[in-house]
């Protein structure tokens, strides 16, 4: 070795560690230019590390080394002599063992493994397992710290090649876990056994076993680390474990209610450090998100749920940024609400809440009030028939003597009104005058007008009696409240606008005085905060007045939003493109001027960097544009490319959660900016048209990406792009079935070639059950919308996303913990059953599309469907399953006759349904069957008006659902006189039948029962002359000129007509019920 090269790069390694500026530019352009081209700093790099006496040198060395043996794959590494490497090989090891500075055996161990790397694939190493193995049993503490070291960086480089190797892996692992001496090696084995359960696969049962019996050893050294105040060590296997949960192998199952138990015991432990509380807590709810069968099969969440509650009384710290025990407690409250059928969490939360919030201790009151809250999310459909119940504790949180008990009372009814919005809306007039009353109270002032926002939001009806109060209170907060408060009175303003519609009109003018100087505000932080909520609060001003009254703003307004684009702020980015997105909602073609400058915008916001690299990551959009131009359409025209080979060392400092912070704002911009795309393009129509293809290329390419969130709004633009261009395409209409198949225009057969495939593509993977929900009622709509053609050649790829949902097999819905004999559980999460309705919306959809040739089809998705109308499937699950099957009666029309007594036999059972929801749906599918099948079902007809009679029984102000189904039930009644008139005791039916006219409120239902009264107007007219004063008044009441259309164009002219017959007959009478005016000829 030249010992002039040695010097030299000793001395600018040296030089390397100085604090200047200048010189540490300068040493390092010479290290690079000549130094580390040459494979001679290998040898010499290793030794420096052997005899430099600087530590910060020795590490560098370290830090350097590893760099260029894995430079390459290794290329300069093996353009040395096989004895130089192997007197390296043979010299690092030792080097280690005599290293005193833990950083640089930690450096230099990883250079270990860079070299195994390199050389095991070869065989050209077979020293160095027997070495390690030698160390790790050593005698010395010290010895056998730097042993299992080295294993472990070894491990993570190329534990492929071990495979052989694992069984004596675990017999070493399992001493090592109960090393006497040393917590570093106890620490390093946990780590190692992480990296080693990556590569265990599902079918190695002896090694799933092997593991599963270590695992009470590494949950023991987690305990040890926690107890013993070791946060980084905690820290690292705490990071393990959640590897572990993540994992699909199930290495955890048998284990997960001794886990759960050792990780609420951590969680609820006061005397340890709040920071580890968290570290544990938060495992904890991985384990409930990722491990929920065996939760939900062990029956956990009481027990959970009941270490949790301690935990939510304890106090908050002031910055809603910062994590505490208290917070994670209500994150797993939420997470089991979400994860799991609500039966197994509801009913023993709400026991607990109602002990905590009667204890005298305000803490316990706050606790059960925030619990209430975050549970509503997942339990909201269980809760409805108990609310009676809930209200008084509301009612009494929300007058608490103690204002923490009062704010959180205010969160539980801000999460209420979200997911409980008829409920909260008809307590309004509680509600509204306590929470004006929590306004002025400048302690509750913020949570207060949250909730009022939220409350607000759901008032259509009533807000009227309360719109001046509410103006005049929150206005005159906009003088005198605190920046952050102002921001939520803005957007308590916007709830009201949202609601009152163009009652909100004598407010618009001088509310829009009042919010000027906020668009303008230009400082960070709540400044930020203030602009951007009022962007969207005068976005919705916009949709409730109309642009005509918008208009004066419009172009002012919009310069504004332009400037927000340009602060450099995400947040102000995204609330640029709502109101993009609004604003071409409400103006159209007008909208149109600003599209050449809105689209760019919005490309570079789906396109711009993340994880704090300086440059994306390359994606071959390159590929796909050439794919347009060419109009081939390669399998995978999204590869992303990573060009850089970067390793972060082990003893690197990244300041994760600020990365990761920055990071979801650019998500939530981007994920608004894709769905702002769909929105603008079907608002401006013809005037997007040059824009499609680039923004097809970049929707496509965020179909990858990690965050759901974008994965979903790309979705969901993509079809919209499909549907409008469509639409733009002057297309004929569609018949159903594949007979006489209208061909789609060849652009829009291209665009689609581009779309389907990379969507499918992304289903394959998919792991989110609401980018799968997306998917579905979007391939639905874009079924309905295009008709046949669009299933030719898709229809099976289609109709297998279906049945894979209703089968509970598709990935999102898959649990690796569940034993592959077991039958998906029937009490599930009442999220899941948004999925379940979703995949029911696309069946409903192949049969409107395919009509009589869905006939195979609706073979296999019967029983699928029809499971899920059992008792102890939710409301959701009963109610969407009879309304899939009513739709696709509708679509299959008289070719749904070989199924009619199975259908009718689900039908009975669904009328005597306990809720009004599943019975107003099984009102509808039975009159629908009656009317499109062919089996005379005549004789049925007196048990089916028995089973339909209840639900004529509705007081006026019943729940919307009772009055939907009783005027479902009158439809059906309809069409089984219009089938069948003979078999319908008239005498007794039409009594009740006209009763229950006119409609309130499925004004759908007209048209079957309009032509029942046309029928019998034609062949029975003397059995309706008794009720003709009765018929004139709801003519006139469906006929109202200041009403909405209720009957549609057809049934409109015939009644019209009708009128015309009656008023020759009984003018008098015509005259009387005011419907002169429609008599034909007047």
């Amino acid at each position: 070795m030249d010992p002039t090269f040695v010097q030299n790069l000793h001395a600018l390694l040296v030089q390397s560690t100085s604090n200047d500026t200048v010189q540490l530019k300068a040493a390092t352009a010479q290290l690079n230019r000549e130094f580390y081209k040459a494979a001679a700093c290998i040898p010499a790099l290793t030794q420096i590390i052997a005899e430099s006496p600087e530590q910060a040198v020795r590490q560098l060395a370290a830090v350097e080394l590893r760099k260029r043996v894995s430079q390459k794959d290794g290329d300069l590494w093996l353009q040395l002599d096989p004895e130089q490497r192997a007197q390296i090989k043979a010299k690092l090891p030792q080097l280690i063992l005599s290293e005193s500075s833990n950083l640089v055996r930690h450096s230099a161990a990883r250079v270990i493994a860079a070299i195994a790397y390199v050389e095991m694939p070869l065989g050209t190493w077979p020293e160095l397992l027997p070495f390690l193995e030698q160390t790790c049993l050593s005698a010395q503490a010290a010895h056998r710290e730097v042993g299992v070291y080295i294993l472990y960086t070894v491990l993570e480089n190329i534990v492929e090649g071990f495979e052989s190797h694992l069984a004596s892996f675990f017999k070493l692992f399992e001493t090592l876990l109960q090393d006497p001496e040393s917590a570093e090696v106890r620490i390093t084995t946990v780590r190692a056994l992480g990296v080693i359960a990556q590569y265990i696969d599902a079918d190695d049962k002896e090694d799933i076993k092997t593991f599963q019996k270590l695992l009470p050893g590494m949950i023991n050294v987690i305990g040890q680390c926690v107890e013993g105040g070791n946060e980084t060590g905690a820290r690292q296997l705490f990071d393990v474990l959640e590897t572990l949960l993540i994992l699909e192998v199930p290495l955890l199952g048998q284990h997960i209610p001794q886990l759960a138990e050792f990780l609420l015991r951590i969680g609820g432990n006061r005397g340890y450090e709040p920071d580890l509380r968290v570290l544990a807590l938060n495992a904890l709810n991985w384990t409930v998100q990722y491990k929920k069968s065996k939760v939900q099969s062990h029956g956990l969440a009481p027990a959970i749920l009941e270490g949790l509650m301690p935990i939510t009384t304890e106090e908050e710290p002031e910055d809603i940024d910062d994590d505490a025990p208290s917070r994670s407690a209500l994150r797993i409250i939420d997470c089991l609400a979400t994860s799991l059928p609500p039966t197994q969490v509801f009913p023993a939360l709400r026991q607990l809440i109602q002990q905590y919030f009667s204890s005298s201790d305000a803490g316990h009151r706050r606790g059960a009030m925030l619990a209430l809250g975050v549970s509503v999310e997942g339990c909201s459909e269980f809760m409805t028939p108990l609310m009676n119940q809930v209200w008084p504790i509301i009612e009494a949180g929300l007058k608490d003597q103690d204002a923490s008990v009062r704010k959180a009372s205010c969160v539980a009814v801000s999460c209420l009104c979200e997911w409980l919005e008829e409920e909260c809306a008809a307590k309004h007039a509680f509600l509204v005058p306590t929470m004006m009353q929590l306004v002025n109270d400048p302690v509750t002032q913020r949570s207060a007008c949250t909730a009022l926002d939220a409350l607000l939001e759901i008032m259509h009806n009533v807000i009227d009696q309360y719109l001046d109060l509410i103006m005049e209170r929150l206005v005159g907060l906009l003088d005198t409240a605190p920046v952050a408060v102002k921001s939520v009175v803005i957007g308590a303003i916007g709830s009201a606008a949202h609601a009152s519609k163009d009652k909100f009109l004598p407010y618009f003018a001088p509310t829009m005085e009042r919010f000027k100087h906020f668009l303008v505000l230009t400082g960070e932080g709540e400044e930020q905060e203030l602009r951007g909520i009022t962007m969207d609060a005068v976005g919705t001003f916009a949709e409730a007045v109309g642009k005509e009254h918008f208009r004066p703003y419009f172009a002012d307004l919009m310069r504004q939003a332009f400037g927000g684009i340009e602060l450099g702020s995400a947040r102000l980015r995204e609330c640029s493109f709502l109101f993009f997105g609004v604003m071409s909602r409400v103006f159209g073609d007008e909208f149109a001027p600003y599209l050449p400058n809105v689209v760019p915008a919005l490309i570079q916001s789906c396109n711009q960097a993340e994880h704090g690299e300086e440059e994306r990551l390359t994606i071959s959009n390159p590929e796909v544009a050439a794919s347009f131009a060419s109009g081939s359409s390669p399998a995978n025209a999204i590869a992303v490319t990573d060009d850089s080979h970067v390793t972060v060392d082990d003893d690197d400092t990244l300041d994760m959660d600020k990365l990761l912070d920055v990071n979801s704002t650019i998500c939530i911009e981007k994920e608004i900016a894709a769905d702002t795309i769909g929105t603008v393009f079907a608002a401006t129509r013809q005037h997007f048209l040059p824009y499609v293809e680039q923004c097809t290329i970049e929707l496509v390419g965020l179909l990858p990406h990690y965050y759901d969130g974008i994965r979903k709004s790309a979705t969901d633009s993509l079809l919209q792009i499909v549907r409008t261009f469509y639409e733009l395409s002057n297309p004929q209409d569609w018949q159903p079935g594949f007979s006489n198949v209208v061909s789609l225009d060849p652009r829009v057969k291209e665009l689609i070639g581009h779309i389907i495939p990379p969507l499918m593509e992304m289903y394959e993977s998919e792991d989110n059950k609401k980018v799968v929900s997306s998917l579905c009622v979007g391939l639905a709509e874009t079924i309905q919308k295009l008709g046949p053609a669009f299933l030719e050649n898709r229809l099976e790829q289609f109709a297998n996303i279906a049945v894979q949902v209703l089968e509970q097999k598709a990935i999102c819905q898959q649990d690796p913990d569940q034993d592959e004999s077991e039958d998906a559980p029937e009490d599930s999460a009442e999220y899941d059953s948004i999925l379940i309705s979703s995949a029911g919306d696309l069946v409903a959809a192949l049969a409107n599309a395919l009509g009589a040739d869905f006939a195979s089809g609706f073979s296999k998705f019967f029983p699928l469907i029809s499971k899920y109308y059992k008792k102890n499937r939710s409301l959701s699950d009963r109610s969407s399953a009879i309304g899939c099957l009513s739709e696709i009666i509708g679509g299959m029309k008289n070719a749904i006759t070989p199924w009619t007594e199975p259908l009718l036999e689900l039908f009975y059972r669904a009328l005597s349904d306990e809720e009004p929801e599943v019975q107003c749906n099984a009102a509808f599918a039975s009159g629908l069957l009656v009317e499109h099948s062919e089996v005379d079902l005549s004789p049925q007809y007196l048990h089916l008006l028995t089973a339909l009679r209840p639900l004529f029984v509705v007081p006026p102000d019943a729940p919307a659902p009772k009055l939907n189904a009783r005027d479902n039930a009158v439809g059906a009644v309809a069409r089984m006189i219009v089938k069948n008139t003979a078999a319908v005791p008239l005498d007794q039916v039409l009594p009740v039948f006209l009763d229950a006219l006119p409609l309130r409120n499925d004004f759908l239902e007209n048209r079957p029962v309009f032509r029942a009264i046309f029928h019998l107007f034609k062949t029975q007219p003397a059995v309706l002359a008794p009720y003709l004063d009765k018929l004139l008044h709801v003519f006139a009441f469906v006929l109202d000129p200041t009403g909405p259309d209720q009957v549609g164009d057809e049934i409109r002219a015939e009644l019209i007509g009708l009128i015309g017959l009656l008023n020759r007959e009984q003018p008098a009478k015509v005259a009387a019920a005011g419907l002169t005016p429609f008599v034909p000829g007047q």
